[in-house]
Parts: C-alpha cells; structure tokens; sequence
C-alpha cells in the first residue's frame, strides 16, 4: 500500500522470530505471508479498512488516502473532500484539520460558502440554492427561480431547494 504523503518505504523485516511485526489495527503479530504497510505501520490485508465502506484497502487496490485521522479507499476520499482537495470558490488547498462545507459534490472553506449576491456566509440550517456553481440564500435566489423558468440559467439537475447541514 501506498500512502500519498507519507513514507513510501518500510523498514526491512527479517526472518528471525525476534522481527514479528505487530498490527497497527488489531494488535497482534502478523504471521501472513503478505503484510501492509502504510501511515508508518504495519497491518494484517484484513485489518487494514476504509474507514467509511470498510472495504479491505489491500484488496481493492494499491494506495488508500489519510485525512482527518481516517484511512480512506480513493472512492470515499473523492467522495467526502473532493478530487482536487480544493475549495471550489476559491482555488486554495483545504487542510485536512479544516472543516468544509459541500453542495452537489462541491467542497467549500467555511469562509467561502457565501451567497454570489450578498455574500453572506450560508451557515447549517440556512436554505440555499447552488445554480451553475454559484449559491444563493433564500432571499436572493434568483428570480428564474422563483416563477420556475430554470432552463436559461442551468444545464444540471437542482434540487429546488437545499439546506446547509
């Protein structure tokens, strides 16, 4: 396994009974003809696991992606952070530590998640509408919108109504 970002090399393990390596998710001695490596530890192929889907990474793949303390396959890391691991608003990195904010498989800063006409910061609980990767609160939705004539203003599907949760 392949860790982006991390070591890429484990540390050589020998043959003597002194070199059994210890499982980084179970605990125990992995005794396995085949062992992972990844994070800076060793793991059993079944103990190693999406964090999400709990698919046995060593089986789906060669690589799995860490971020906020998860161990993730690559379908669930796109999935949560997007693909690009950048704020959709603004082009920057989004730091594993930071929370994001996400419509319609977009991901967002916190700080970024505004209405395009206000500019207000759309926090949970607020209603919003994302049209052709902009978002727009409740009150300045677009008028289009309003009296339903959506065809000018998107080419994808809307939900008619979202809420920030």
């Amino acid at each position: 396994m392949v860790n982006p970002g991390g070591s890429s090399q484990p540390p050589p393990v020998g043959t003597g009974s002194l070199s059994w390596k210890r499982c980084a998710g179970c605990g125990g001695k992995i005794a396995d003809r085949f062992l992972l490596y990844t994070m800076d530890s060793y793991w059993h192929s079944r103990c190693l696991k999406c964090s999400c889907c709990q698919a046995q990474l060593g089986e789906i793949g060669t690589s799995c992606y860490t971020k906020s303390g998860m161990i993730l396959c690559r379908n669930d890391y796109i999935r949560l952070f997007g693909n690009s691991g950048a704020c959709s608003a603004c082009g920057q990195s989004i730091p594993a530590s930071e929370l994001v904010m996400r419509a319609q498989g977009n991901v967002f800063h916190l700080k970024c998640f505004t209405c395009s006409t206000c500019r207000n910061r759309l926090v949970p609980g607020d209603r919003f509408h994302y049209i052709n990767g902009s978002l727009f609160c409740e009150h300045d939705r677009p008028t289009a919108l309003i009296n339903g004539h959506l065809s000018s203003l998107q080419t994808n599907p809307l939900l008619p109504d979202q809420k920030v949760c």
